[in-house]
């Protein structure tokens, strides 16, 4: 059974969301200030630096989408991500956002992007905090 200072709070959860949202960010958005654009201009002059920025950002993606993909599976991560899009459906269809507010709409995406791979950071804290069962490696963890 997990034990109440084990489990996972809000804090925790935003903790997660804020890391998911900065890489997501970090790699891509639709401002100039991100390290595709970064990499794009700069390679000629700071090859060796984009390099290295380029593999440390790697490693957080493979960090992230690795844990993500090992807590929620391909049925929750399929779960997550049409769950994301009947968000954006709802947000467009209501026009709560225009269909030409391709910036907005991008946000949005990233957003969504990072509360995937938020919650695949999470859900295997939020699963032994409900259901009272550790995970083998929480269980491997602790002895």
């Amino acid at each position: 059974m997990a034990r109440e200072s084990d489990g996972i709070g809000m804090g925790g959860i935003g903790l997660r969301f804020v890391f998911a949202f900065a890489l997501v960010c970090l790699t891509w958005n639709p401002t100039r200030f991100n390290y595709v654009a970064w990499a794009l201009e700069r390679w000629r002059d700071t090859g060796p630096l984009v390099a290295f920025a380029g593999l440390i950002m790697l490693m957080g993606w493979i960090f992230f989408v690795r844990t993500t993909a090992r807590s929620l599976g391909v049925l929750g991560i399929v779960l997550c991500t049409g769950l994301a899009v009947v968000v954006l459906w709802i947000l467009i269809f209501y026009n709560v956002v225009g269909t030409d507010s391709t910036t907005l709409i991008t946000w949005i995406v990233l957003v969504l992007l990072a509360a995937i791979l938020a919650a695949g950071m999470s859900w295997a804290h939020l699963r032994a905090r409900w259901s009272g069962q550790a995970t083998v490696d929480e269980v491997d963890h602790h002895r």
